[in-house]
């Protein structure tokens, strides 16, 4: 397969829903396959279904399109030549070529009522075998379906499928894939209310736009041959196919929401970076090299074909996502880091709302960037180092209960307190005060954490004074031995 003229490829999403992974992934693929081979990339929203649209669906959809990167070079609030791009304003092309079949007789009305459909899909499962439509009125003079359509009685037009022609895809990633015109039934192409049906459209449209490749998921391989045979009796050239493989959840069965297939918008509300989101949906289903897992959208266009993907089904891996994720927080920068945690923290109202990415907050926030692999994690891990004191958990009160605790503080914050600052070593303040008091380092470190923290887990302890900064780490230190007193002389008194 040559590609004889100019790369044209399309994602054609319906705005009846938020866009999910799957969705994005086979907008990724055209949105590669176009880069990669400098071709056009074209949006076109397939908005027929008028009950379902809806404007924020639309929205949702070019929004996370944007926030992955998969710009667009023709569609919805981009020029050009080709459009419009919404199938509900392109409704007078879908008349001409539903005029001309009817005249040319490759379609035909059918007055087949939802019952007797019924009854032959209940006649066909009494006798266990497929049903399959018995094309009754296919042989209706072209005369007495008029007569009846001007009459006022319902109908569809269905596309009258040619007996005994070969249909051969071949597919850019299954090969050759035949069909014979005797395996498609008469299909609905127009419904009773005059609205085409997606085969139908999506050939008119894919001929109409100059369409070069169809890549899309290996669901709609069984739409192919209607669409080809839209094109045959149009006289209209096709377009070359890649159908990609379906994604899967790790029980090895059709990806759902319980297994990854959520909508884009959540993983963006759950602070997945976009970059290791990319690198995943380019995982399932294609690779650079057996080696390689990490790489960056030029990368990936430097090396894009779509003989790298795969026929087999790709596995959402979760653990291997979030590995990922990791790994992209690890590669950015200090700036950048901080400007894509900022918005959860404000949300979490640990800076107000008017707050900046400045050199402070990049300084607290970087002892953080190795231990996160979604940026919503953050505000609940560097929670203890915002404000003046800290709320303390459950492991925290526990261990500032534990016996000596406040001899152990006091040695601390006294041993800050006369020492010069920045305080380059805090380890050998730790460690001095565990040998003055006897103790194991252990036993001194953990109630200093909890008291700096509010917990006994995060960085380390000289990047958690270094932040607070003296007069913070003392005050912490201070009040929470004031606070462990409290407690103590209450429980006296209890007794």
């Amino acid at each position: 397969m040559t590609e004889s003229r100019p790369v044209r490829v399309r994602f054609a999403p319906s705005p009846t829903g938020m866009l999910h992974i799957g969705g994005a992934r086979t907008a990724l693929f055209n949105w590669a396959f176009a880069r990669s081979r400098g071709g056009t990339f074209l949006l076109r929203i397939e908005d027929t279904d008028t009950d379902r649209n809806s404007v924020e669906s639309l929205q949702s959809i070019l929004d996370s399109m944007r926030w992955l990167g998969l710009d667009w070079d023709e569609g919805p609030e981009t020029d050009g030549n080709f459009g419009p791009y919404f199938q509900s304003e392109r409704v007078d092309s879908y008349k001409l070529a539903m005029a001309r079949g009817l005249e040319e007789g490759w379609l035909y009305r059918c007055f087949a009522t939802a019952d007797e459909l019924e009854v032959q899909r209940e006649e066909a499962r009494a006798a266990k075998t497929n049903w399959r439509f018995d094309a009754r009125f296919r042989d209706l003079s072209k005369e007495d379906a008029e007569a009846r359509h001007a009459s006022g009685e319902p109908n569809v037009l269905r596309f009258r499928v040619p007996e005994g022609e070969d249909i051969v895809i071949k597919d850019h990633i299954r090969g050759e894939v035949k069909f014979t015109s005797n395996e498609v039934e008469d299909w609905v192409a127009v419904r009773p209310n005059g609205m085409p049906t997606y085969n139908f459209v999506c050939a008119l449209d894919d001929s109409a736009m100059e369409i070069s490749h169809v890549i899309r998921g290996e669901e709609h391989l069984v739409n192919t041959p209607k669409q080809i045979l839209v094109y045959r009796a149009l006289g209209l050239a096709e377009p070359e196919y890649a159908h990609v493989p379906l994604i899967l959840g790790q029980d090895g069965k059709k990806l759902s929401k319980r297994t990854g297939d959520t909508a884009l918008g959540d993983y963006i509300a759950k602070g997945y970076p976009a970059d290791a989101l990319f690198n995943f949906l380019c995982l399932l289903g294609f690779s650079i090299d057996d080696k390689t897992d990490v790489f960056t959208r030029e990368e990936l266009l430097t090396a894009f074909d779509l003989k790298r993907i795969s026929k087999g089904g790709a596995i959402f891996d979760t653990d291997k996502l979030h590995w990922l994720c990791g790994d992209w927080i690890r590669r950015m920068e200090s700036p950048s880091f901080t400007a894509a945690v900022l918005p959860y923290l404000i949300d979490a109202g640990l800076v107000p709302a008017e707050a900046s990415a400045d050199a402070n907050l990049q300084s607290l926030v970087a002892v953080f960037q190795e231990r996160i692999t979604l940026y919503s994690e953050l505000p609940t891990q560097a929670a203890g180092m915002f404000g003046e004191m800290p709320e303390y958990d459950a492991k925290a009160q526990k261990a500032l209960r534990a016996d000596g605790v406040p001899d152990v503080l006091q040695a601390v914050a006294k041993a800050v307190d006369g020492s010069a600052w920045p305080r380059e070593d805090f380890s050998a303040t730790v460690k001095a005060v565990a040998g003055e008091l006897d103790l194991g380092m252990g036993k001194v470190m953990k109630p200093v954490r909890a008291a700096l923290t509010g917990t006994l887990g995060g960085p380390e302890l000289a990047d958690v004074v270094r932040i607070l900064g003296k007069q913070r780490s003392l005050k912490r230190l201070q009040e929470c031995l004031t606070t462990i007193g409290e407690a103590l002389e209450d429980s006296t008194q209890e007794g």
